[in-house]
């Protein structure tokens, strides 16, 4: 689909994610790198543990797909060649890997040299703001999002997931903003500069949890697998036979009565209680938050629960989800998912052949099934300097001089206003709960009407989700439901009437898209699934997420992130060893699954726009994430090392931890990835950990690891986390606070950046919303605010769908219309 679109990428990292997610879509990707190669291709673990820079699986991991250009960018001849580059090209994603090339790349020279360019800088924290220039590493920018503050055991230090995940999310947001400034270059004929803060594209992974304080509700504590609400453990990991199964424990329509049927098993099973029998567990979330409860009675509970798990094998519980619709599922490693019936039905497993290995390694396959243009992820990552720039330069020259042929139409481009980039894009929103929300509500703030199709009779479960404003629930005082539903417009709609469904089907003619992430039964029996909505609109692009996706044996899996994350490899790998998993923050998935699913629905858009010929996009929540596992998956498909939990520790160098600061729960995430940053730490300590032989060396570090985390807590537990912070900052050490909500509100570097926008809700006046994660320089996301149930249903049967005031009394009258 992006065949037409070249970009130079400037990466490394967690970062480059965002070019490995155009070039499976079809971009031309072109990855500069130094004569010696960037620096992850000095990094383990390597194919057959044979250190060589080509046998990299991190680099692998980061780059496939690419094409490799070497310039040596600190002499005139690589400037020059990269400034030659960049004027054939249509994007530009940098991240500081190249170092400091704020000369060439600044926007203000692009603008000038290159008017068509989109330039994406990722970093940190972005590119205004107090803490623009801050030392910084994946621990300490999620220290800063509030995820780390909500992960983990309560009784340890709080805790972040086995693989380094902050630039794996400001990645793929890059991604995505790129595509939408390229929806908007397609008007204006001018590209534009995006700022990109791995610190707020991490804290989409806290779910609204970030706005408590804001909303006044009461702060969210950290259980491991699970959430601690009022006092009250929230606990999803429980031990079964062979592992650990997720079960999605919790209340309220509908997913209590998912809950109720699983107690029910446990009662035929022996296992139950007479309190448990006597539950109502679609109300019980509203008794224990008012105090019908008591922790102690809530803990047998739990207790109970074990004592079943504990029985059965995790492919019995697999089983037994589908059997009883219950939404349990195992917490897979890396055998089983390797070994996943599921994956391997829907072919997801792609072995590549690199030219330095000796056979082909399995590597994850697409993120997302198309209909029309499927993604083919078969090119493995790049030789160094495989690509030569004269190569570059003239296979781009036609597309160089048709721009400078064209330079009368640009004095008048300049003038005309820019509107939001997704102006005149009309989407039909199936979606609830999180995943889809998020999804659409992006679509939104750029500009896209969006109608979001709601029930009074099946109410979004996410509008009973917490943080509630003050505590108070109500159907219009969830921050999460807001959060991820602002500036859509709300239609009451039955769709168990016929009515209801031919209203509907009116819609999709009037629609560009269509998004729903329900499993694949629920559209076809609404008779709106693929098939039926192609042949009446074949340019219509529809999305369909799901966990498990749309094909294979464990296609009707429904549920939610928590399982998601547990399905996906999350679960075993963010924890502690010695311990039971903790898993991310509840519904992980959630927040990963979304930017595949944005960007992979613009490019199937914009398909569609030259083409006129749409398409059904099946993305699976599961295969998505897999995509931010890394290194260690293509460790354990290369040299069968099963990788586990490590804590906070970084597999390359230490420290790299969150230690005790002054004060109940006051931690602070501290790294040294260097001996330079290493030395300054000691000298700020005062103390002689440089000249201590277990620490004298990178290697000597990581094997005295426990002893270093030791002694560094010692340090640090007797002063405040803001002075450690300033102290460390202010030697180039990287280091930051772990944030609660509380302390994000008061963030300088988040003011600065407007993180917090205050939208009109309901009848509880303004209240704080996490704004745009990426700042577009041109064409910013606007925020509106989010719909009451059915708020719009008269501007959207008569405005949107011309609908006679006789025709929408029928309608109410029929029940159609709520």
């Amino acid at each position: 689909m992006l065949t037409h679109l070249r970009v130079l990428d400037l990466t490394d990292g967690g970062a480059s994610v965002a070019g490995r997610i155009l070039s499976d879509l079809g971009a031309e990707v072109i990855l500069v790198e130094p004569p010696a190669g960037l620096a992850s291709r000095r990094l383990g673990p390597f194919v057959d543990d044979v250190d060589d820079p080509e046998r990299s699986l991190e680099f692998w991991t980061h780059h496939r797909g690419k094409r490799s250009l070497v310039l040596d960018l600190d002499t005139a001849e690589g400037l020059a060649g990269l400034s030659a580059l960049v004027q054939t090209a249509d994007a530009c994603i940098e991240d500081g890997s190249l170092g400091d090339l704020d000369t060439l790349l600044a926007p203000e020279t692009l603008a000038r040299r290159a008017p068509q360019l989109i330039h994406v800088r990722i970093s940190p924290f972005g590119q205004i703001g107090p803490k623009s220039d801050w030392a910084a590493t994946d621990l300490t920018v999620t220290a800063a999002s509030v995820a780390l503050w909500l992960t983990g055991d309560a009784d340890l230090a709080p805790l972040t997931c086995g693989v380094p995940q902050a630039f794996l999310h400001a990645g793929a947001e890059a991604s995505t903003a790129l595509l939408i400034a390229l929806v908007e270059r397609e008007r204006s004929g001018l590209g534009q500069h995006i700022d990109v803060s791995a610190q707020t594209a991490m804290m989409a992974s806290t779910q609204s949890a970030v706005l408590t304080h804001g909303w006044g509700a009461s702060p969210l504590g950290r259980t491991g697998g699970g959430v601690l609400a009022g006092g009250f453990r929230i606990r999803f990991i429980y031990e079964c036979a062979d592992g650990y199964v997720n079960l999605t424990f919790l209340f309220g329509e509908p997913i209590g009565h998912a809950t109720a049927r699983f107690f029910d098993w446990m009662d035929e099973e022996g296992f139950s209680t007479d309190a448990i029998r006597q539950e109502d567990w679609v109300g019980y979330a509203a008794k224990f938050m008012s105090g019908g409860t008591t922790v102690e009675a809530h803990e047998l509970i739990l207790e109970a629960i074990e004592r079943f798990t504990r029985t059965k094998t995790k492919a019995e519980f697999l089983e037994a989800a589908f059997e009883r619709k219950l939404l349990i599922v195992p917490l897979n490693d890396m055998r089983d998912l390797i070994e996943s019936e599921q994956l391997r039905a829907r072919a997801f497993w792609r072995p590549l052949q690199h030219p330095r290995a000796d056979r082909p390694i399995l590597h994850p396959g697409p993120f997302a099934r198309l209909s029309h243009t499927p993604i083919r992820a078969e090119r493995p990552a790049p030789l160094l300097g495989e690509l030569a720039l004269s190569s570059a330069l003239d296979a781009r020259a036609g597309h160089a001089s048709a721009r400078e042929e064209a330079p009368s139409d640009e004095p008048e481009i300049a003038r005309t206003p820019r509107a939001l980039p997704l102006a005149g894009l009309k989407v039909l929103d199936f979606s609830w709960v999180y995943a889809g929300p998020a999804i659409t509500r992006q679509l939104a703030e750029y500009g896209a009407t969006v109608v979001k199709i709601e029930s009074a009779k099946a109410p979004d479960a996410l509008r009973g989700n917490q943080p509630f404003k003050d505590d108070r629930p109500g159907v219009n005082r969830s921050a999460n439901f807001s959060n991820v539903n602002l500036g859509k417009l709300s239609l009451g709609l039955d769709m168990k009437t016929p009515e209801g469904r031919a209203i509907a089907l009116r819609l999709v003619d009037w629609a560009d898209v269509v998004v729903e992430n329900f499993s694949p039964r629920a559209m076809q029996s609404w008779g709106l699934d693929w098939p039926v909505l192609q042949e009446r609109k074949p340019a219509l692009v529809m999305l369909s997420s799901s966990l498990a996706g749309a094909s294979g044996p464990h296609r009707l899996l429904a549920g939610y992130g928590t399982m998601g994350s547990a399905l996906a490899g999350f679960g075993v790998l963010t924890g502690w060893p010695n311990r039971r998993p903790s898993a991310p923050y509840l519904a992980y998935t959630d927040y990963i699954a979304p930017r595949f699913a944005l960007t992979t629905l613009l490019a199937a858009w914009g398909h569609a726009r030259r083409t006129g010929i749409g398409q059904h996009i099946d993305l699976s929540q599961a295969e998505a994430s897999l995509h931010f596992l890394g290194a260690p998956l293509l460790d354990y498909t290369a040299n069968g090392r099963l990788p586990e939990a490590r804590g906070n520790a970084h597999p390359h160098y230490a420290p790299s931890g969150v230690y005790p600061a002054l004060g109940e729960d006051r931690w602070i995430a501290i790294a040294a990835p260097d001996d330079t940053t290493f030395s300054a730490l000691s000298n700020i300590a005062g103390s002689d950990w440089a000249s201590d032989p277990r620490f004298a060396t990178p290697s000597a570090r990581r094997a005295h690891l426990e002893a270093l985390d030791s002694a560094i807590a010692d340090w640090t537990r007797d002063q405040s986390a803001e002075s450690l912070e300033s102290a460390l900052q202010a030697r180039g050490v990287p280091a930051h606070r772990v944030h609660d909500s509380r302390d994000a509100f008061e963030d300088p570097q988040l003011v600065a950046r407007n993180h917090f926008v205050p939208v009109e809700y309901a009848d509880l006046g303004p209240l704080p919303y996490e704004g745009p994660r990426a700042r577009l320089s041109t064409t910013p996301g606007r925020l509106t605010p989010c719909p009451t149930p059915g708020e719009h249903n008269p501007f959207v049967l008569r405005d949107l769908l011309g609908l006679d005031e006789d025709e929408i009394t029928e309608l109410v009258i029929a029940g159609a219309i709520e």
